[in-house]
């Protein structure tokens, strides 16, 4: 009896440091402004433009392979690439723009193909496409659940974060 005790008690002790582990990395995260998420009113930059320069609507060709992007705060210039979950897919189908998240909701890899016959974004692990004509919505392959978008807003021909993520970005791995 008294050993169940213990190994019951060794359990929930580890299960306890575990929490606070995680906990305190969430706690590190929200206090990094690199890797907080996009938030209203950043700008977008290209990945690896070490310049910084904001995106602009023009520099989006339409109808053409997405640009990879991260936003970054205005004020600061702290470019939000602290967490790849704020990595994003920035497009144009004609005049309509569109930022996804580039983790694909099925396992978590980069959804960073173009599929330009069919104007759909697609994810070279397990093959699922994403309309983002159709708010990212799955169109095909086992992701369980549409890309989440970040909604966006051109101001003076700059493209801005006009609000958070419309979901959750993450991944359900199976």
């Amino acid at each position: 009896m008294d050993q169940k005790i213990r190994r019951r008690d060794v359990l929930r002790g580890g299960l306890g440091l575990s929490l606070v582990a995680i906990g305190g990395s969430k706690a590190d995260a929200q206090d990094d402004p690199a890797a907080a998420r996009p938030q209203p009113g950043d700008l977008l930059v290209r990945d690896g433009d070490d310049g910084k320069k904001p995106l602009t609507h023009a520099e989006i060709a339409a109808d053409a392979k997405p640009t990879v992007a991260w936003a970054m705060e205005p004020d600061s210039k702290t470019v939000r690439n602290g967490s790849r979950f704020n990595r994003l897919v920035v497009g144009r189908l004609g005049d309509d723009l569109f930022a996804f998240t580039a983790i694909c909701t099925h396992d978590g890899c980069d959804v960073t193909d173009w599929l330009a016959d069919e104007h759909v974004l697609s994810c070279p692990c397990h093959f699922s496409k994403f309309d983002p004509k159709d708010g990212g919505r799955v169109k095909d392959g086992p992701a369980p659940r549409a890309l989440p978008q970040l909604p966006l807003k051109v101001v003076n021909g700059v493209l801005v974060v006009a609000q958070p993520f419309t979901s959750r970005v993450g991944f359900e791995s199976q």
